[in-house]
């Protein structure tokens, strides 16, 4: 019954989150809130997806306004019946909470590839990606991350910033699970009481 009772709700979470992910993939651009390396092309390749932007940013946006919209009372009479209409709603629902999962999910994955590989930066041995052999081992090797000499932290930008963006893509793939699973049991609950009304006739 909570499930079910905070599915409008959940569209509503996937909004903040969204927006978000675009301010904080938009900040992996500018490390120490510098041009020159972006307009140079000297970020690392997982950057220029702009998962952040588009997939986890204004795709999720754009799907949670949809589902909000779908929660309005202004739907409820796009079919001649009550129950078929909210069963139709709920359907739709699915497959954008479905389609919430997809985006989520690829980019909590690429998000999660970038951070393993590491940044792009300069060191003895000139502009490389200095920790890609190392699986992922550079995240807790302090040390190590002093062989990045430009740009600045940028080791310390790049975890920071793609662990905020792992954090809210896993969230939103929770709260688009959720949402599928809140609409699956509103239209099985919805259409088995139908079945029941109709055997009662």
């Amino acid at each position: 019954m909570a499930l079910e009772t905070c599915g409008s709700c959940l569209s509503c979470l996937l909004i903040p989150l969204a927006l978000w992910s675009i301010v904080v993939n938009i900040l992996l651009y500018f490390p120490n809130g510098k041009a020159l390396h972006a307009a140079s092309y000297q970020l690392p390749n997982y950057v220029w997806y702009f998962e952040g932007i588009c997939f986890s940013g204004v795709m999720i946006l754009l799907l949670a306004v949809i589902l909000i919209t779908l929660e309005c009372s202004v739907f409820y009479r796009c079919c001649q019946s009550e129950s078929c209409n909210k069963t139709y709603r709920s359907f739709i629902s699915i497959v954008l909470a479905l389609l919430g999962v997809a985006f989520s999910g690829y980019s909590c994955i690429i998000f999660t590839l970038g951070l393993i590989q590491g940044p792009f930066c300069n060191s003895s041995d000139g502009w490389d990606y200095i920790f890609k052999d190392t699986a992922g081992g550079y995240l807790t090797d302090y040390p190590a991350w002093s062989r990045c000499t430009e740009p600045a932290n940028i080791v310390e930008w790049n975890i920071i910033l793609l662990s905020i963006l792992v954090a809210l893509s896993g969230l939103q793939l929770i709260i688009c699970f959720l949402k599928v699973a809140a609409e699956l049991k509103r239209t099985l609950c919805g259409t088995y009481s139908v079945f029941v009304q109709a055997g009662i006739l």
